[in-house]
């Protein structure tokens, strides 16, 4: 089976869906399908590589706002008519990948709603404010026609599926595959490592949206009680520079150690050496990040919100507590680096369920018979 993935990603990955696609991409090669990748290039030119058996065309993306998505499905769908003969499945991953016209058989991944997450944009600029008007105005349309042109939807959380019932389409073409993580690659420490400080960790995009000032807020309170914790940053974002000022004004400069941007064998190590993982995000779709920290065995502070909750089940892999509440997560925090037992128990059984569900050979169990239930296949 060839299939060709069309994506807004950049590629090779650097986080969320492009991940998705690349771990994706590896698990049908391995089983002997062909892979074709289409994603935004440069402004001038297409070019094509492969990369890990897997062809990639990066197709000329000009970033004129707000027609660049219409400007880069004209040139997509051009490049889609010289390969269309060799392909037998589409497969579009949201956000707003080109729409291409073909007669093959189409399925669309949505990682996360548009008519939903435009909601939790704040107005804090004229680019906050243009982003909510063209959600609104102009994505939600043009998702809402992929989805309804599309043959099978798929989902990587049952709180999404459940959004796209409300919103949008009958249940009969919609797919739960859910995401997946390398769990042979994000494994727990071979030996309990002893460190003389607790070490509470994030990883993940550095962005006001992921609660992180809420975590600065009750990192004082912590600090007081506990000296002998310091807070692990990894990740990038619009807010890493204020967040750094934010927490230098409370004067917890020391106790926050901003790693930025750092490499997957980096990120495991961190995940290995860490005490807790903290994600106190507003809104998620199914976060990579926590399944990698729960493959690793990490216990997990998590705020109650779609896609956290489809993972956590509070008292068994994990703790939920409300967004925005600096108290509870603090609270949360306090109660696992006082009893030794729970963060174990919290840990393991946080490592049994992505054995369980979230492996990469799950996710392409179930796509595959997505893909099969196709009667158009060629």
């Amino acid at each position: 089976m060839h299939i060709c993935y069309i994506i807004s990603a950049p590629y090779p990955p650097e986080e969320g869906i492009g991940n998705y696609v690349y771990n994706l991409s590896k698990k049908l090669i391995e089983k002997g399908h062909k892979v074709t990748i289409i994603t935004r290039g440069s402004w001038n030119k297409t070019q094509r590589e492969v990369i890990d058996g897997v062809e990639v065309i990066k197709v000329r993306f000009i970033p004129l706002y707000p027609f660049y998505i219409h400007l880069h499905g004209i040139f997509v769908n051009k490049i889609f008519r010289s390969i269309e003969s060799r392909i037998d499945i589409v497969h579009f991953h949201s956000p707003l990948p080109p729409f291409v016209k073909t007669s093959l058989p189409l399925i669309t991944t949505l990682h996360t709603p548009m008519l939903v997450d435009y909601r939790y944009v704040k107005l804090t600029s004229f680019y906050s404010i243009l982003s909510k008007i063209s959600a609104r105005f102009v994505s939600y349309s043009l998702e809402l026609k992929l989805l309804q042109t599309s043959d099978r939807v798929t989902t990587v959380s049952g709180s999404i599926a459940q959004e796209l019932k409300k919103y949008y389409m009958d249940t009969n073409k919609i797919f739960i595959i859910g995401n997946g993580v390398d769990e042979k690659l994000f494994v727990p420490a071979q030996n309990d490592i002893e460190n003389k400080n607790k070490y509470i960790m994030y990883a993940g995009r550095i962005d006001r949206e992921k609660g992180l000032f809420d975590l600065i807020e009750c990192a004082k309170s912590i600090c007081n009680q506990r000296p002998d914790v310091l807070f692990l940053l990894a990740g990038s974002g619009p807010d890493f520079d204020p967040l750094k000022k934010k927490a230098k004004k409370l004067g917890l400069q020391d106790k926050f150690i901003f790693l930025g941007q750092v490499g997957r064998d980096q990120l495991v190590r961190l995940y290995q050496n860490s005490t807790v993982f903290a994600f106190p995000s507003y809104h998620e779709g199914i976060p990579t990040v926590l399944l990698e920290a729960m493959a690793c065995g990490l216990p997990i502070i998590a705020t109650n919100v779609r896609g956290n909750r489809d993972l956590i089940i509070p008292g068994k892999n994990g703790i939920l507590v409300p967004p925005r509440s600096p108290k509870e997560i603090a609270d949360a925090i306090l109660k696992l680096l006082d009893d030794d037992n729970m963060r174990k128990e919290l840990g393991k059984n946080a490592r049994k369920t992505i054995e369980e569900k979230f492996t990469w050979d799950i996710v392409y169990t179930k796509i595959l018979h997505c893909y099969e239930s196709l009667n158009k296949i060629k």
